[in-house]
């Protein structure tokens, strides 16, 4: 992780603009970083000893494929979570909200019990999971974070609070040279595979899981999050998580965002809706199981068994009762078209510089996300045929669906009469979301940061 030196406690904003045009963030994205840092120190109560930037994701393909073994392509926004921290002398953690001024209390305790339907669930579960984990995780902190993400709506918003958390707590614990902290999380990818299994309750080799926040998802969002490169795009497949490549963002280009004011939180009606999509995923490589003997962990090993492995599954799931024999064979085209074939083509056509390709299939990720997978809102269908309209090179829904956000890939010299185009016309369609909704340009965004006072 890089570590950049701010001067004094991060208040002054023009400094820390300054050091942090190191990042890669673009000077407008320094800045407004340097201003949320600036406040979530003078929230403490003591000067901080150390500060982190947390960015949310933009998954520019790869719907609901890592936890099934597949691929995906993501950047890092240039938004997301400034935290800032001081050390306490006992077990207790005050973390504030400095946006709002809300702070909570805990003691560090493996039996903590974090509530559900709160954002206070998030960092509580975090240090649930890290006391069982570590017995040396023993001190508290004085925490205090602001973020610039939507929240709720796809860009991994929770993700980025609990990673922010791990992180605030093994710096003031000096995890990292524990004798029980495993060397092979010294890897960013193993460390975002850890820190996925913190949010869905997974076990992590000898790293014993727990109860997460209720959502059965991979570690794409914390892959992103660890090792993304600023201007551009990376390709991860996951289960175990292995870096494909690095693709050049467009030249010229930058993403549009539009969050859609319908709120995509993974918890109660929405958390049940996300979590089907992960069971059937399961549930067909079960089936494949069940059928061949074979211990085939996931949907993507299954697919690798044999060129006929697609077809045999088909077979397979036509002798279930016929419901779940229709959404099993949704489950699986969506799979195969979405993982072998729109993204292996699209990032293709971005190192063959052909950014019409990359439209067209991501415009067939979108329909496939509309018709088999079926996580999308007329909001969001809406968001992502506008787009295309207006000009941009391409455009998607992205993130858990059922809500949330859409990209646009736009010139940046056309972007922002693009973005005012495109707000407009969603106001018109969608009145009552759009007044809880949000467009702002982003490029992509470099990985997690540390700040430290110089």
């Amino acid at each position: 992780m890089n570590t950049f030196r701010c001067p004094g406690s991060f208040t002054d904003a023009d400094r820390s603009t300054e050091v942090l045009a190191a990042s890669g963030l673009r000077p407008a994205a320094c800045r407004a970083k340097a201003e949320l840092f600036a406040q979530v120190a003078a929230a403490l109560p003591a000067p901080p000893v150390c500060g982190f930037f947390v960015p949310g994701r933009i998954e520019v393909l790869g719907k609901h494929t890592d936890y099934a073994g597949g691929s995906s392509l993501v950047a890092a926004a240039e938004r997301g979570f400034c935290l800032a921290l001081a050390a306490r002398d006992d077990a207790t953690v005050r973390m504030t909200d400095a946006a709002v001024g809300e702070t909570i209390e805990f003691l560090l305790r493996p039996d903590l019990i974090p509530p559900i339907g709160s954002w206070t669930n998030y960092p509580m579960t975090v240090a649930r999971r890290l006391c069982r984990n570590f017995s040396g995780l023993r001190k508290g902190a004085e925490i205090a974070f602001c973020s610039d993400l939507p929240i709720a709506a796809g860009m991994s918003s929770s993700s980025a609070l609990m990673v922010a958390t791990f992180f605030a707590l093994a710096e003031v614990n000096r995890l990292y040279e524990q004798a029980e902290f495993p060397a092979v999380l010294e890897d960013p990818l193993r460390l975002a595979e850890y820190l996925g299994t913190v949010e869905n309750g997974q076990s992590y080799g000898a790293l014993t899981g727990d109860r997460g926040v209720g959502t059965f998802g991979g570690s794409e969002d914390h892959t992103a999050m660890l090792c993304a490169q600023p201007g551009r795009l990376s390709r991860f497949s996951y289960c175990p998580t292995r870096k494909e490549a690095t693709l050049p963002c467009p030249a010229g280009c930058v993403f549009a965002i539009a969050s859609s004011g319908v709120v995509a939180e993974k918890t109660g009606q929405a958390m049940e809706k996300y979590n089907q999509a992960s069971r059937l995923a399961s549930r067909l490589a079960e089936l494949w199981r069940s059928e061949t003997g074979q211990s085939t962990p996931h949907l993507k090993a299954v697919l690798e068994q044999s060129p006929d492995a697609a077809d045999r599954l088909r077979e397979i799931t036509a002798k279930l009762p016929s419901t779940e024999a229709a959404a099993l064979q949704d489950r699986l085209e969506h799979f195969v078209a979405e993982n072998e074939t729109v993204i292996p083509a699209a990032c293709e056509a971005l190192q063959q510089g052909d950014p019409a390709e990359f439209g067209r299939q991501v415009d067939a990720s979108q329909r496939a996300a509309e018709t088999l997978l079926k996580n999308q809102i007329p909001e969001t269908m809406f968001l992502a045929a506008e787009a295309r309209k207006l000009g941009a090179s391409a455009a998607s829904a992205f993130g858990a669906g059922f809500g949330g956000s859409v990209w646009a890939l736009v010139e940046e010299m056309q972007a922002r009469p693009l973005l005012a185009a495109w707000s407009e016309a969603y106001r018109s369609a969608f009145p009552e979301p759009a007044a809880r909704s949000e467009f702002f340009l982003t490029a992509p965004g470099p990985a997690a940061f540390r700040i430290v006072p110089d």
